[in-house]
């Protein structure tokens, strides 16, 4: 939390001294991408390419630009957005200072919107990563990036609002809301705070024109550097599971089960033979806090799960039906694979969610079977690699989670529609 004055220099409220510091850590981001250069339906069609011997359409080439954050120096790790080197062929980073050098791709997460790159040069300046745990609505913060191409650009207000959801349809969500003017093209910049750390990158806006109408969202650091350390090791984020469905523990709720004011989220379900099985979690159960910080909701709990590392201990605090102390439990989490889906059609595909290309070609977004295990419940379905899943009991998916979500609301998965080879299939389980 920002707690000092602003500063001052010959009697004038600035903070210029802070942003010539910050300001070389932030970069502007050049992409090249190939999209097909013609759109026409028909060329999703096996059967009209092959009566008129058709090849894949000609792609185009075509740039766009965002913005990204040094965070390490010495390394070369550059933070920006998923959305912002999704299905690029080529990424060029230009300095504060003019050089421009090729950048790689070292990972990215779609579900995160959080991006890794890595450069090499000598000299470069790294922003100090800050807590965006301690952030309060009315801290003043900066947004650093490059809005509409236009260059280096800062703008200030103030942090609105924390841990919102509900913005996009990607998994993982608790973003910081501020009106510090963002922009097409501000999507990787930095959001500081006057002291100059960093507390956000700044991913998306709410607009119904374009520009800025002063609802901007950030990423918090927090989370991303929970992502990026994962994308270094790996190269992807590995999620574990405790294998818990939840929801949120509203007022009324709180009242039946006489909690008073306790906030958390309540577990749904719990899988058998799962860690939160092992650890003794049950149905009913309220988790007030994860490795001793407050729970405020179903969305909290599963952000923090969903970035723990795979094989690390959790301890998760409870409040138990009929029990006014509360409880710790300590579980491991475990890898994820197809267990979240578990006894379901899907049990043995490997899923992702589509990228933006894909989801273009098809006319839908939708998740992506990236292969089938032999002899599984997702081969006897019929999935095959290459699918487009659209829909699940009739219900429109546009992300994983969403398959996830219906999973954990004990909705067994009993249709499926999919695109294969250009054409729609509505697949019954068996």
């Amino acid at each position: 939390a920002i707690a000092q004055p602003l500063p001052q220099d010959g009697g004038v409220t600035t903070i210029a001294p802070m942003l010539s510091r910050v300001t070389p850590a932030v970069v502007n981001i050049a992409v090249v991408s190939e999209t097909p250069a013609i759109s026409n339906p028909l060329y999703n069609d096996p059967y009209f390419r092959r009566f008129f011997d058709l090849r894949d359409p000609p792609m185009r080439r075509q740039m766009s630009a965002g913005s990204g954050v040094i965070v390490d120096a010495e390394n070369g790790y550059v933070l920006t957005n998923h959305h912002v080197v999704a299905e690029a062929s080529a990424i060029s980073v230009t300095l504060k200072d003019g050089r421009q050098l090729q950048a790689r791709l070292v990972g990215a997460d779609q579900a995160t919107e959080i991006a890794l790159l890595r450069i090499e040069a000598e000299g470069l300046t790294a922003l100090e990563i800050g807590d965006s745990d301690r952030l309060q609505v009315g801290d003043f913060v900066a947004a650093i990036g490059n809005p509409f191409g236009l260059g280096q650009t800062v703008t200030s207000g103030i942090v609105s609002a924390l841990g919102r959801s509900g913005i996009s349809r990607e998994g993982y969500e608790d973003f910081i809301q501020t009106d510090a003017s963002i922009n097409p093209g501000n999507s990787g910049g930095a959001l500081v705070t006057l002291d100059g750390r960093l507390v956000g990158i700044n991913t998306a806006i709410l607009t119904p024109a374009g520009g800025n109408i002063g609802i901007g969202f950030a990423v918090p650091s927090n989370m991303a550097v929970a992502v990026m350390q994962q994308l270094i090791q790996h190269g992807e984020v590995r999620r574990g599971r405790l294998g818990i469905g939840m929801h949120d523990l509203t007022p009324d709720l709180a009242e039946a089960l006489e909690l008073g004011g306790v906030h958390g989220a309540v577990i749904a379900n719990v899988e058998p033979d799962s860690p939160a099985d092992k650890a003794g979690l049950k149905a009913g159960d309220v988790v007030t806090a994860i490795d001793g910080a407050p729970v405020q909701g179903a969305t909290h709990l599963r952000n923090r799960l969903g970035l723990t590392p795979v094989g690390s201990p959790v301890q998760l605090t409870v409040r138990r039906a009929g029990s006014a102390q509360e409880i710790g439990l300590t579980m491991t989490v475990e890898a994820a694979s197809s267990g979240d889906f578990a006894g379901t059609p899907l049990d043995g595909a490997r899923l992702r969610d589509a990228s933006r290309a894909e989801a273009r070609r098809a006319g839908a977004a939708g998740i992506m079977v990236e292969s089938v295990e032999p002899d599984s419940l997702a081969a006897s379905a019929g999935l095959r690699r290459g699918d487009m899943i659209v829909a699940a009991n009739r219900l429109r998916v546009a992300s994983v989670a969403d398959l996830r979500e219906m999973v954990a609301g004990g909705r067994p998965i009993a249709a499926l529609e999919l695109i294969r080879d250009g054409r729609r299939i509505f697949m019954v389980a068996r």
